[in-house]
């Protein structure tokens, strides 16, 4: 029988973005006093980790996956060293973030992405903890067009690559000139060689899950050409997360709410019909793994977080947008499944 879980990214178990995070103890709570979460995605810093372990027996959610962003030239082993506190807590992937830019300073390569993803793979197959290359901004797979020419060159390996599916990073790009232009995907979308559209033939959400790339995947909702996020800046324009990031401090704006705000509770207008594109990619995802068993698909997180991009600033709550977004996933996946 197919299964999915539904999970929490840790940051956002919180309720307002200018909170500070509670104790780990407290954050298992809210996440048991919730009621609609299978897990707890997080990667612990080494010296917290026993009380992760500890937590999540006392309250009986288990992290069955974990996250961290690496930089190329520096942080390998910092890599290596989480597939292994991973596989130590019981998480079945690592999503794995990958910088565009190595430390020397360099864009990184699809053979530099490949072999580091080989080298992850070849661990954390052996641990039981695999490594999921996220879909994300700042990230070498910013330019879309990359996963699937990286995943060619792992696969001619004899080596199955794996996706963490967070197509919020994609969909807030469509009709966004400033973002679309960030790696020349603008072009590529130009010349109708990339299909951003997920109602649309050929879209590259398609491609991905037909090509079984999606072992993992984060779901923090947003809508086309979403809203910067203008209640929030990152300090310092020459210190941005990558060498190609929008030259503004604005937050670039990759969440919307997947619930209505309550009045002054969010600095844009609402409506649920912005959700469609990005609800459809959910759809599409669940079908395929309702329908394909070959699909390695296990957990979804729901990712509502407090950063500068996202939603920093923002007056509702995290937590309860996380919850709603989770009650909504396992639903259509039960609607799906059951059809």
């Amino acid at each position: 029988m197919k299964s999915l879980k539904f999970g929490i990214c840790e940051p956002g178990i919180r309720h307002k973005s200018c909170h500070p995070p509670k104790n780990i103890a407290s954050r298992f709570r809210m996440v048991q006093d919730a009621g609609v979460f299978d897990y707890i995605d997080v990667t612990p810093a080494p010296n917290e980790v026993n009380e992760y372990e500890k937590c999540a027996q006392r309250f009986d959610i288990p992290i069955l996956a974990g996250s961290r962003n690496y930089i190329l030239g520096k942080e390998e082993n910092e890599l290596f060293d989480n597939l292994r506190i991973g596989a130590h807590l019981g998480s079945v992937v690592h999503n794995t973030q990958v910088f565009m830019d190595h430390e020397d300073g360099h864009l990184i390569s699809n053979e530099e992405v490949a072999q580091i993803y080989i080298e992850a793979y070849d661990l954390g197959h052996k641990v039981g903890c695999i490594p999921t290359f996220e879909i994300h901004v700042n990230m070498w797979s910013e330019k879309f067009s990359r996963v699937s020419e990286v995943a060619e060159l792992v696969q001619k390996q004899g080596i199955p690559f794996g996706i963490t599916l967070d197509h919020s990073h994609v969909i807030f790009k469509i009709d966004n000139p400033s973002e679309l232009a960030v790696f020349g995907v603008d072009k590529e979308v130009k010349s109708g060689e990339l299909v951003l559209d997920p109602f649309a033939e050929d879209n590259v959400f398609t491609q991905w899950i037909n090509q079984g790339l999606v072992k993992h995947a984060h779901a923090r909702s947003v809508s086309p050409n979403n809203p910067k996020n203008i209640v929030a800046a990152h300090p310092d324009i020459n210190k941005l997360r990558s060498s190609l990031h929008p030259k503004s401090v604005q937050g670039r704006g990759i969440q919307y709410p997947f619930k209505q705000p309550n009045a002054g509770e969010w600095h844009a207008p609402w409506q649920e019909s912005d959700l469609a594109p990005w609800k459809q990619v959910v759809r599409m995802l669940m079908t395929y793994h309702a329908n394909n068993d070959e699909s390695e698909l296990q957990t979804i997180s729901t990712e509502f977080i407090p950063f500068t991009d996202y939603g920093e600033g923002a007056g509702y709550s995290l937590l309860e947008q996380n919850a709603a977004c989770a009650e909504w996933l396992r639903t259509t996946w039960q609607q799906l499944y059951n059809h």
